[in-house]
């Protein structure tokens, strides 16, 4: 088996790995936001009160890298409004009022060519306008990815891991749609001209690994990971996989890799074979406080409120309501908040789960060094959080904090209940805003210069 050096064993909780995939029908209404990815956010192209059919667009990025949004049902623009995402940032929410017809818009057609035909500007151009962004939870634009990587990688990885606890959406879709990764994956090969390519999943999942290499060519290798966390991280995998190490500041791309996730990859397959943008996708709604967990394809912009009710409801009062997984998933505050390209998983936890094996002593740094030795990015977090905590960002910087995925491996193995990684994420945070904050200064100074030399010219 596959592997990497450090990372944990962390407990699974694959509660609905047995849950086939269910349809949710489309709420009365869903609420759309215009960022759902990395990058600029879309400015609507649709008002008030207009009629718009499944997978017409709504919502386009003018200039820059981004990802264009479609609407999920059919019916009418109820509002547009501006509400805060999940990080505290306004966004602006199309809010469509659904008519429970589901009418197609007329531009959802399959690529009018063979797979073998398609040239890589046509592919990536499909990809462009399904609004396909990374559906592990990066959400990086999957054109951006695809472009990047023509011409320079050598190798394509479909990352089947699914390492995080709970989440069992690609494993089902594994299971249930082989066929629409397997294919996806040759659309990326056709893209790349790439002649093989390897899809990783790890161990836990015998019959996902079973079915694909049953269903998969040869020159698609089914390749067995090791069960650790965070073997599904991008790095780790290129490492288990291929033994190479991204160099800090690099992309994947620059040492001849190029990854994609598995539902990613299945939204690929429905823009090039059905011409369907990216409407729907499958969420893992779990936790001790759900009445019946269970996989769900849901339309996006469908609420957490909506969609946990489908699934049984509250049966007690969650502590956290979590987007994501539980090692790097990022709490809700607001319960109507909308699912997007990136929700994988929707989790309602108790205080009494949120508790378990927590001291009631305060947290404390004992000197350990578990967070040292398991960190997978040979980092060293007891370091990192000291100079945090001491507001120390020139020392952070120097060991390298920018280079920790924050995957929670830290936090997760300390005996002492230190919260590492969110002193860590604060240390990223002030060092990217002060080196944003230095970047505008140095373009004022220049322009300020040019404008002098400019007059002197005139004079």
């Amino acid at each position: 088996m596959y592997t990497f050096k450090g990372g944990t064993h962390v407990r699974e909780y694959k509660n609905t790995d047995s849950a086939p995939i269910e349809r949710m029908p489309a709420p009365p209404t869903v609420a759309i936001p215009m960022s759902q990815h990395i990058g600029a956010p879309c400015r609507p192209v649709v008002k008030p009160w207009d009629h718009v059919d499944y997978g017409q667009l709504i919502g386009e990025v003018e200039q820059g890298l981004g990802c264009p949004v479609h609407a999920s049902v059919s019916g009418t623009v109820k509002k547009i409004e501006t509400r805060l995402s999940a990080q505290g940032n306004p966004v602006e929410v199309v809010i469509l009022e659904n008519d429970g017809l589901y009418t197609k818009s007329d531009r959802i057609k399959p690529f009018p060519k063979p797979l073998e035909e398609a040239t890589p500007d046509e592919i990536v151009e499909v990809i462009r306008s399904a609004g396909i962004s990374g559906m592990g939870g990066a959400t990086f634009p999957t054109y951006a990815k695809l472009k990047g990587a023509i011409g320079k990688a050598d190798t394509l990885i479909i990352n089947c891991a699914e390492c995080e606890p709970f989440i069992t959406a690609n494993h089902r879709m594994m299971l249930e749609h082989p066929e629409r990764i397997i294919d996806g994956t040759r659309v990326l090969m056709q893209a790349l001209g790439l002649k093989r390519a390897l899809i990783g999943v790890e161990d836990n999942k015998p019959d996902a690994i079973a079915l694909l290499r049953e269903k998969a060519p040869t020159y698609i290798k089914i390749c067995t990971l090791k069960t650790k966390y965070p073997q599904g991280d991008e790095r780790q995998l290129m490492y288990a996989l291929l033994g190479k190490e991204l160099p800090t500041g690099k992309l994947p791309a620059d040492i001849g890799c190029v990854i994609f996730n598995a539902e990613t990859v299945a939204a690929i397959w429905h823009a090039f074979f059905n011409g369907t943008p990216l409407c729907k996708r499958v969420v893992t709604v779990d936790g001790d406080c759900v009445g019946r967990p269970a996989n769900v394809k849901v339309p996006l912009g469908t609420s957490y409120r909506d969609l946990i009710e489908y699934c049984g409801g509250l049966i007690k009062q969650p502590e956290r309501i979590i987007n994501g997984g539980p090692m790097m998933g990022n709490a809700q505050w607001d319960f109507n908040a909308s699912i997007t390209k990136g929700s994988s998983s929707i989790l309602a936890l108790s205080h009494e789960f949120c508790q378990k094996g927590h001291s009631s002593l305060p947290s404390a740094c004992i000197r350990c060094g578990r967070c040292v030795k398991n960190c997978p990015m040979h980092l060293m977090p007891n370091m990192l959080v000291n100079f945090a905590m001491r507001r120390r960002w020139d020392d952070a910087a120097a060991y390298h904090v920018m280079s920790c995925v924050e995957c929670g491996t830290c936090s997760y193995n300390c005996p002492g209940g230190m919260q590492i990684v969110q002193h860590i994420r604060v240390a990223k945070a002030t060092i990217r805003a002060a080196q944003t904050a230095a970047r505008m200064r140095e373009a004022a100074l220049e322009k300020e210069k040019k404008g002098e030399v400019a007059s002197s010219e005139r004079k």
